[in-house]
């Protein structure tokens, strides 16, 4: 006897039936819809240690960008069949098409699907939708505009017996029926792989089967006698298989909700688990979670809110004639109550008890590559255990008085962190981001980090291991290849700045050495450029992390003299746009020797700066920030500055290229001019004295220059303006015509103009 029960994955109430029916029906065999060569993982559900939500990760070892994983919840239909089947100690056979033969037709069945959806285009709308949603087609007739929470009342929510699994049999039956329905060819294939499963169990002499499977797939199994073999086997004909390896690793129930590699997610897996748990008291239990939830992040929340929010929700149940509330009741009730009629607050529920932050554990027992090994190794030594795995995020070593956290360098274990984690980044593990230093932070000894893990990491990890058998050998390996391919100067210095960072000594000679010959080679100033802000930071900063800078010194000693001296060339006669790209990186470059803080270099580059600021072939913006830097610095003092701005502001300048110039001298701030009334006045009367026609071509230009401003900055310079104006006003009325004095000076006057 085959009996097929019929479920939706990951649906608690398809598990609870499903329990009930396998203890009633008692089989001798288990089929599971599961990949057939992740079937040798499956005792492992049986050790305690794993804990859902867990995923099979099925991969190819020789090309790692194929792989799939199979998610598992506690309230997993399939896992909960799988652990009666260990406790009944009768065995259990995965059915579903093995993905070494998956892998191998992924391609061929993509271009069938160009086929059908040549056929599809002939449909009309309405079979368009069946075909491509049944469910959805049902439960639009159902009065639904969502499948997920149709089938969730209608299958998963309610109480049902064994004969339910009927129920559903006979709808898909119904579903598959219709002639406009074509399955895909993977879905066939698929199918036709079960069914060769279940005769091979039937040919071992099973009298009790039990399969379960995927609601979709029920007709096709429970029907397996009305298709021959001869067909199935032609289906599958032909395929060769690509070898596969399989393990276990954790899942988060963020990951639940997203369609997997091979399975289906779901919208609400911590709801799923609670109305699997405790489906009698599910209103009460969730919403009393609500209520501590609110109270914890000190929002008003009390005992008065929850049992108003239980009615509330049951009340709505029973006009919609639902058996239990559903999470859209629940929500609402929520809302209603508990948030106060403020939807902003339902992200809160939603990401702690709708979806949840649930991870699972799975065992160190279980075979891993030796990349992992050393990796999980050296995360005890870095004490970062509790971040290990975790899918929320959280700031590294934070406190409730410092919530940013933050490690310190000089410290030998928090050290260890950041090499760690740099070199993670560099294999392509982000598990830990790092961030801008805090404000106040004015050394270079502190790294802040957010770390999160994401469950796709378990395949990086072993991409990773092609590298090497620890983190360290993978991370040289990796960087060595990829410096051997790069021929610029500032892709290779970011390198050189991570490797740095991931104290990749072995690796380091083979980079400097590089970087030497390619800074000797590169012509382009920009590239050097580009190159100098990242090898000042190694220089400045490299010393925290007790690493040797003294070749990439002799690097920035080599290339900041080529900048000095190519750079006032490459900035003369340049357009709009190239002007721009040339202000970045002046200023870019300015910040880096800056840093640096040498007095030779300084007089490099104040020599330099001094070259662009007096050269008139250079852009006007580039010459007002040269001017600015100078001043900044004390090369200029501030009659100097004037000198320049009233030559600059002058009527025989271009009024577009004045109009720049002040751009570039106030890039960054105006506070000089509040500070400096004689820049002020020039700047006034050059605004004063312009042509309507003048001013209005230039507005644009001085509206970006001064809308970059601190609004306290604007506001001061406003009441300057306000004042200087009001001051004019008042003189002008006070002053009298003195016709004595004019009388004095009108002979001179009329000689000058030739008048007798």
């Amino acid at each position: 006897m085959v009996t097929v029960f019929g479920i939706r994955h990951h649906g608690p109430g398809s598990a609870k039936s499903l329990q009930s029916a396998l203890n009633e029906l008692s089989p001798d065999c288990l089929l599971v819809e599961c990949p057939a060569d992740a079937e040798a993982m499956l005792p492992w559900i049986a050790n305690e240690n794993l804990k859902p939500p867990v995923a099979l990760l099925i991969y190819n070892p020789k090309e790692l960008t194929q792989a799939a994983y199979i998610p598992f919840a506690n309230f997993s239909p399939e896992w909960r069949a799988v652990k009666y089947a260990r406790k009944k100690q009768i065995p259990v056979r995965c059915m579903d098409l093995p993905m070494n033969l998956s892998f191998a037709i992924q391609q061929s069945n993509a271009e069938k699907k160009q086929l059908a959806f040549e056929t599809e285009a002939a449909l009309s709308d309405n079979d368009k939708f069946f075909r491509k949603d049944p469910l959805g087609y049902m439960a639009e007739i159902a009065g639904y505009s969502d499948s997920e929470r149709w089938w969730e009342i209608t299958f998963e929510s309610a109480e049902n017996d064994r004969a339910i699994f009927q129920s559903i049999l006979d709808m898909i039956t119904a579903l598959r029926q219709e002639e406009v329905r074509k399955e895909s060819a993977e879905t066939l294939q698929r199918e036709a792989y079960m069914r060769k499963v279940l005769r091979q169990a039937i040919k071992d002499g099973f009298q009790n089967i039990a399969v379960v499977c995927g609601a979709w797939h029920a007709p096709a199994l429970q029907q397996w006698a009305i298709y021959k073999q001869s067909t199935d086997n032609a289906l599958l004909k032909g395929i060769k298989k690509i070898a596969t390896k399989a393990t276990w690793i954790p899942w988060s129930y963020d990951r639940l909700t997203y369609l997997s590699g091979y399975g289906a997610g779901v919208l609400s897996p911590a709801w799923y688990e609670l109305l699997f748990a405790n489906r009698s008291e599910v209103t009460m239990r969730w919403m009393i979670k609500v209520a501590r939830l609110f109270r914890k992040k000190d929002m008003d929340a009390s005992a008065a809110h929850a049992i108003e929010a239980v009615r509330l929700a049951d009340t709505l149940a029973t006009m919609r004639g639902l058996s239990v509330p559903g999470i859209q009741e629940m929500k609402e009730a929520a809302v209603s109550t508990i948030c106060e009629g403020d939807e902003k607050q339902l992200g809160l529920i939603e990401k702690d008890l709708i979806v949840g932050k649930k991870v699972g554990n799975v065992p160190p027992e279980i075979p891993v590559i030796p990349l992992q090994q050393d990796l999980e190794k050296t995360i005890k030594s870095a004490r970062l255990t509790s971040y290990w795995k975790n899918t929320e995020q959280l700031w590294l070593k934070a406190t409730a008085n410092n919530p940013r956290g933050g490690i310190d360098l000089r410290e030998e274990n928090d050290r260890l962190k950041s090499h760690l984690l740099h070199r993670l980044n560099l294999l392509g593990l982000p598990w830990g981001k790092i961030q801008k230093e805090g404000r106040y932070d004015l050394g270079s000894f502190k790294e802040y980090w957010q770390m999160k893990w994401h469950p796709e990491f378990a395949i990086r990890i072993i991409e990773a291991g092609m590298w090497g058998n620890t983190v360290y050998e993978a991370c040289v390996h990796f960087v060595r290849k990829k410096s051997a391919k790069m021929d610029q100067l500032p892709e290779l210095t970011s390198l050189v700045e991570q490797a740095l960072n991931a104290n990749l000594e072995d690796a380091i000679d083979d980079l400097i050495t590089h970087l030497q010959q390619l800074a000797a080679l590169t012509q382009d100033v920009y590239h050097l450029m580009d190159a100098l802000p990242a090898l000042v930071n190694i220089v400045r900063y490299g010393n925290a992390r007790k690493t040797d800078i003294a070749l990439v010194k002799q690097v920035v000693k080599e290339i900041i003299p080529r900048i000095c001296i190519a750079l006032p060339g490459v900035c003369m006669s340049l357009d709009e746009d190239a002007s721009e790209l040339a202000f970045q990186k002046l200023m870019s470059t300015h910040r880096a020797i800056s840093l640096l803080n040498d007095p030779i270099y300084n007089e490099y580059w104040l020599q330099t700066l001094q070259n662009i600021a007096q050269n008139s072939t250079i852009n006007g913006r580039l010459n007002g920030a040269c001017t600015r830097l100078l001043f900044d610095k004390g090369n200029f003092d501030i009659d100097t500055t004037t000198t320049q701005m009233r030559y600059q502001l002058s009527k025989a300048n271009d009024t577009i290229r004045a109009a720049a110039w002040i751009e570039g001298f106030l890039y960054g701030s105006g506070l000089l001019l509040i500070h400096n009334p004689s820049l002020w006045n020039i700047l006034d009367e050059w605004v004063d004295e312009m042509d309507w026609e003048d001013f209005r071509a230039i507005l644009p230009l001085l509206r970006r220059t001064f809308s970059q401003f601190p609004a306290v900055e604007r506001t001061k310079m406003l009441e300057l303006a306000k004042k200087e104006q009001k001051d004019t006003n008042s003189e002008s009325a006070q002053e009298a015509y003195d016709e004595e004095r004019a009388e004095k000076i009108l002979p001179i006057v009329q000689l000058l103009l030739g008048i007798e």
